[in-house]
This record gives structure tokens, sequence and C-alpha cells, in this order.
């Protein structure tokens, strides 16, 4: 297959094709999410772009394209997501000699959009958890691997990325109970996650039958329900998500499995600093927001002190 045309009218003068030039904004991009993200953003601005004589890559135009995301009424994440990419775009360019520094600093110059308040979060009450839990078929291969991954997600908060790596040996028995050890998450913070009996108790009905004593827990499967690969990729993991949550009736991706676990954690009575250690957050911050806690006024930290003088 030949790369497109060469992007003339984006960067005058350029003899670069277009896929040539995303590549060299998505390089030294690290996170494989910001890649495939940033990759959607550069090819929607093309797309547009090559619809009308907009002119060269310039501020102008980055704003053109600003007021267009805005009209088309995106989320205000979107927009920003897609002016990050653009500003990626525009320092590789100028560091690579394709556009003149002085315009790349005027894109990197243009804002995003404000974001009023923060994203509502999906979650799912113990019930709704349940039913979830019990809508795979486990009478097939393919039911018990899903019952497996909707386990781990609601049992242990794991993020997609870390599911899709999780491997048998990840998963140690240590002071009595199961964990998962050594697991490698965000930001390279290296934790160990307490596992429930019930969410071993699935990896066991899918991993026994299928004789995966070593390597990834998670594999693909086919129509014949039987494995095909030694992997699975995060974003089968989501679709799998996906489909389950709309026979469930309420739309939830995995990062709202992870807020699950946190929230039935957090009304189980469980400390919001261990729900923290469990879903990997630097900050507690994080965890709170993902919570959804609020400063109680009514009854503060300050009334249950204790002291009289």
């Amino acid at each position: 297959m030949t790369d497109p045309a060469p992007v003339v009218t984006l960067i005058p003068r350029l003899t670069f094709s277009w896929v040539r030039l995303k590549a060299l904004a998505l390089n030294n991009v690290s996170s494989v999410h910001t890649r495939r993200a940033y990759a959607h953003a550069l090819d929607a601005f093309h797309a547009w772009h090559r619809s009308d004589e907009h002119g060269p890559f310039s501020p102008m135009v980055v704003q053109q394209y600003r007021e267009e995301l805005k009209h088309q009424a995106r989320a205000s994440s979107t927009i920003n997501v897609q002016l990050a990419a653009l500003r990626k775009l525009a320092s590789e360019a100028a560091e690579n000699g394709l556009l003149p520094p002085e315009v790349a600093a005027g894109i990197t110059k243009v804002r995003g959009v404000r974001q009023a308040g923060v994203r509502t979060a999906n979650w799912l009450t113990r019930d709704q958890t349940e039913q979830l839990l019990r809508l795979p078929d486990v009478s097939r291969a393919k039911g018990r691997r899903d019952q497996a991954l909707l386990a781990l997600f609601v049992g242990c908060g794991l993020r997609r990325s870390e599911l899709a790596v999780l491997s048998v040996e990840h998963i140690q028995q240590r002071g009595g109970r199961w964990l998962i050890v050594d697991l490698i998450g965000k930001g390279q913070r290296v934790r160990s996650v307490p596992m429930p009996s019930w969410a071993k108790a699935a990896v066991d009905r899918w991993t026994e039958p299928a004789g995966i004593v070593e390597g990834r827990i998670l594999r693909a499967i086919n129509k014949a329900d039987r494995i095909v690969g030694d992997r699975m990729t995060p974003q089968s993991i989501f679709e799998i998500v996906e489909r389950y949550s709309h026979t469930l009736g309420v739309p939830v991706a995995p990062h709202d499995l992870r807020r699950t676990f946190a929230k039935l954690a957090h009304c189980g009575q469980a400390p919001v600093e261990q729900i923290q250690f469990s879903l990997g957050h630097a900050s507690l911050q994080t965890t709170e927001r993902y919570l959804g806690l609020e400063q109680d006024l009514l009854d503060a930290p300050c009334d249950r002190l204790g002291v009289q003088i």
C-alpha cells in the first residue's frame, strides 16, 4: 500500500506524506492510549483540512478547527485532546525543520476549551454488579473467560491495560490470601492488589479447563470457542465490557468498573487510603474523585475527636 498524496496544502513545500508527518508527532508519545487518541485526532483534523481550502498549517487554521469542533457540539475534553495532538504535531514539525518555529509557537498557544465541572462517572450498584457477573455463559470457554475478565475488573479495580498483561505468575498466595503481586501500573508504579475469593474462583473456572498454567490469563477465542492466541488487546477487552453492559442495560466502560470497585469498597467501609493502594493512585484526591466524595460539614472529623475541656 502506498502513502497518501503529500500534504502540500497543509505545510507548503513539504514532500512528506501524511503518514510520515503523523508518525513524527506520535513517535515520542510513550503512552499507548495517548498515542491512539492523538492518531485519531490527527486523522480527523487532516480529513477536515482536506475537505476545503483552509490554507497552510497555522494558528488561524487551528483556531478555525477549534470553532468547528465547538459548532459540532463536541465535548470539551474531546476538543482539548484534538488541540493537544495538533500542538504536538506543530512542535515536532518545527524540530524537524518542516515548520517555522514562530508558526509552531503560535499553534501551541492556541487555547483549549474550558471544562465546566467534572465529568459524571458511571458506577454499578451491588445488584447490578452481580447481574453483570452472571451474564456470561459459563458453559462455554468464551463465557468463562469473560466472567473472569469482569470479575478481575470489579474485584480488583484493575485498568484494562493492566488486565491485558496480567499473567498467571502475577497471582500468588501470601499471608493466607490471594494477591496480584508486582503489578506495574500507570507511571511504572508497582503494587500488589488483594483478590476476593470469588474473583479467584472465576479465574480458576477459566484457566483450569483451558489448560492455562503460565503466561497471560486472558486469551483470544474464535467463533468455534477455541483459544487462538496467547493474549488479548486492551481494545478487545473494552469491546467485551461494552457488549455485556448493553445486555445489562447500563452503559459502562472498563474504567467505570474500576470506579465500581472503589465505590462498593467504600460503601463497605473500606478505608479510603486502602482503596487508593489497590487502585494504584499516586494522589488521594484522585481516589476521592472516583468515589464522588464531598466534605461533610454536618458530621466532620473534628466532631469525632472525643476531646472535652
